[in-house]
């Protein structure tokens, strides 16, 4: 606890709290979206358990990870093949390709799913129920591959543990008490659902870019850049993602909003019997 009470330490954390809130509100989506497969009176229980569980495996994850990244910065693996590809992976690499390959396949499962859905009544997204225990367990295991981005961002921010552990618990004691709301949001607005996860489908592609110069930024080597066909693969700025998902947020709701407006208008317009 010592070690928080410093300035610096202390302004670390602050800077922490907020980075883990803006990088896990899409997990909190997902949370939301994922916990309605299970049955109904079991959601809640799912979110709390799911998110309790995750967050204690975060931080042992948080602890693995920093010695990993430390032991693993030397690439085990370049490609040498110039015009083609070349760069370097290591361990953060495929930290990186991983995770956001199951996100954007995750997101793209999902949106698949719903227009594949044959009544308009049908909940969308959660017309096939699975057990609590199977859907505690999904969100447990995505919970994890989205805490990538957001633990190796805090590594470049602190390398002190305790810093690092009191901003994971903060987020997680913020996702028990606003998932439910989320949640029951989610419910009244099936639309802001499909929007969830067009965001988590941005955040995937992030996380793709990310793997690009992981290898170069660990060594400080810039020839382990991995280049594609003569195009270095650079990641997206966190500026350029907020501004994304703002975007997609404002159309949604200047959307919604047209909608509505058309909807009485046309009701206005129905001959009066």
């Amino acid at each position: 606890m010592s070690q928080i009470l410093t300035f610096q330490n202390a302004g670390d954390l602050v800077v922490l709290i907020f980075l883990q809130a803006v990088l896990g509100f899409d997990n909190l989506l997902y949370i939301s979206i994922e916990s309605g497969r299970a049955p109904e009176n079991s959601q809640h229980a799912v979110r709390f358990w799911g998110i309790l569980i995750a967050v204690f495996l975060r931080i042992l994850l948080l602890f693995v990870m920093i010695q990993l990244i430390e032991r693993l910065k030397t690439p085990f693996f370049t490609f040498a093949l110039p015009g083609l590809l070349t760069g370097g992976v290591n361990f953060a690499t495929l930290v990186f390709l991983f995770g956001g390959t199951f996100i954007i396949y995750t997101a793209f499962r999902e949106i698949t799913h719903m227009l594949s859905v044959e009544h308009l009544g049908t909940s969308m997204g959660h017309t096939g129920r699975k057990s609590a225990v199977s859907v505690t367990a999904l969100i447990v295991v995505m919970n994890l591959v989205f805490s990538f981005d957001s633990i190796l961002s805090a590594i470049a921010v602190t390398k002190v543990f305790a810093v690092l552990a009191t901003a994971i618990l903060v987020s997680g004691l913020a996702m028990l008490l606003l998932a439910d709301t989320v949640s029951d949001f989610l419910k009244k607005n099936r639309m802001y659902e499909v929007l969830g996860l067009f965001i988590l489908l941005i955040v995937g592609v992030v996380l793709l870019g990310e793997a690009g110069p992981a290898a170069a930024h660990a060594t400080g080597d810039e020839t382990l850049k991995i280049v594609v066909f003569g195009h270095e693969i650079i990641p997206m700025s966190k500026s350029t993602f907020y501004f994304s998902v703002i975007v997609l947020v404002v159309v949604e709701i200047v959307q919604s909003g047209y909608q509505r407006k058309l909807a009485i208008e046309r009701q206005n317009q129905k001959p009066r019997p």
